[in-house]
């Protein structure tokens, strides 16, 4: 596609979708916040920088000029834990999925191997504040879709054992046993396996992700849980009419329950105006899909890059708007208003989705702290939103797993 899109199209850029793209760069962040940041434990629990360990052999340790993750940018960014997303398009199922998720778990923990200097492995709370206090990066994984366990409870026991310390219970299409967002509703939320599933979840100390999953589902999960769920990467329905995203009313069950909603970065999830322009060029972006996957054979991780260049271009073109980062703080905003500080927190997608202009990578993270200090957020209330919330959440989510635990006198 390229530059020749604008020039077939014939198109002229609108002036109010390009007003003031320029100021995004030219947000200052205050020494306040820098400190602020910096002493925080800064977490995100959604990013698909996996996919480039497997596809593109992507040495995490070295700076890249494109993509949105590596250490030295993580390190400017302050980012302190990152959950790793292990993820399998669902139109792969059964021993495939299995195999492709375990070489994908494989490749994060051999790039922390690979760089003990800068990453630890972590599964546990306490193991991201020790990664912390040597001045670590902590590795962690998130599971992306319950068809990788493949309606096996021993499969999904493999998989904590490996280090998955969430399961998102769908992705875009329905399980056997939970209906999906994206998807024709089958089972009217869980089936009774899925509610096994859930419970499993929580012996295992496994936090239950609701991002990706159909509302009737998230009632179920949260009906059945006995502890505290997470939305690893789902932003507020309120404000974008996706889908994906979560209502006041969900938001305020699963605070009331102790979770977190991290909020997605997502240019089409924080954005009306973008989530419109997406819906009205549906056909062009099916098929700018298709031959992305036809160029990339195979290989997701140019997939993902490739979708992400195409909504480029139709910015460019001015066949779509441009959308600020500081759309990821009003998303931040409407959580605390309608739940308190105690409730979010973050969860990018990055090296999944493409970015609002102004958060083109990790080493752009201190913006959100200093928006937040703009608005009068206390610096108490900033160390929860950046990663203390989610700290809260695994610790509980462990104590209910000691309990099972204990109450089954197995482990």
């Amino acid at each position: 596609m390229g530059k020749s899109i604008a020039v077939v199209l014939g198109l002229a850029v609108p002036t109010v979708w390009l007003a003031g793209s320029a100021a995004f760069s030219q947000f200052q962040v205050s020494p306040r916040a820098r400190a602020l940041h910096a002493d925080a434990i800064v977490l995100d629990t959604h990013d698909d920088t996996t996919q480039r360990l497997i596809h593109d052999h992507f040495d995490l340790s070295k700076r890249h000029t494109d993509g949105h993750i590596d250490i030295p940018r993580m390190r400017e960014g302050g980012l302190d834990g990152l959950f790793f997303s292990i993820w399998v398009p669902t139109r792969t199922s059964g021993p495939e999925a299995i195999r492709k998720a375990l070489d994908q778990i494989d490749a994060v923990r051999e790039a922390v191997r690979a760089d003990p200097g800068n990453l630890m492995l972590a599964t546990t709370a306490a193991e991201i504040r020790e990664a912390h206090r040597r001045g670590k990066i902590a590795a962690l994984m998130g599971m992306e879709g319950g068809h990788m366990i493949d309606d096996d409870l021993g499969v999904l026991r493999l998989y904590a054992a490996l280090g998955i310390r969430y399961l998102t219970l769908t992705h875009t299409k329905n399980t056997s046993w939970a209906d999906s967002s994206a998807d024709t509703p089958a089972h009217n939320g869980l089936t009774p396996f899925g509610r096994d599933v859930v419970r499993e979840l929580n012996r295992l100390g496994v936090m239950v992700d609701i991002s990706h999953v159909s509302d009737k589902t998230f009632w179920d999960a949260l009906e059945t849980s006995r502890a505290p769920i997470i939305a690893s990467h789902s932003s507020m329905r309120a404000i974008c009419d996706h889908r994906r995203n979560i209502t006041d009313e969900m938001v305020k069950a699963l605070a009331a329950k102790g979770g977190v909603v991290q909020i997605n970065y997502c240019a089409e999830f924080i954005s009306q105006e973008r989530r419109n322009a997406l819906r009205e060029l549906a056909p062009e972006a099916d098929r700018a899909e298709k031959e992305a996957d036809k160029r990339c054979g195979g290989n997701d991780a140019c997939a993902i890059r490739e979708e992400e260049r195409w909504e480029r271009e139709m910015v460019a073109s001015g066949r779509m708007p441009h959308v600020s980062w500081e759309r990821i703080v009003d998303h931040i905003d409407h959580v605390v208003k309608i739940a308190g500080a105690d409730h979010v927190g973050l969860g990018s997608d990055f090296d999944g989705a493409t970015m609002p202009d102004g958060m083109e990578d990790v080493a752009q993270l201190p913006k959100i702290t200093e928006a937040l200090l703009r608005r009068n957020y206390s610096e108490a209330d900033i160390r929860k939103i950046l990663g203390g919330n989610l700290l809260r959440v695994m610790e509980e989510v462990e104590r209910v797993s000691r309990q099972m635990q204990g109450e089954s006198g197995i482990r």
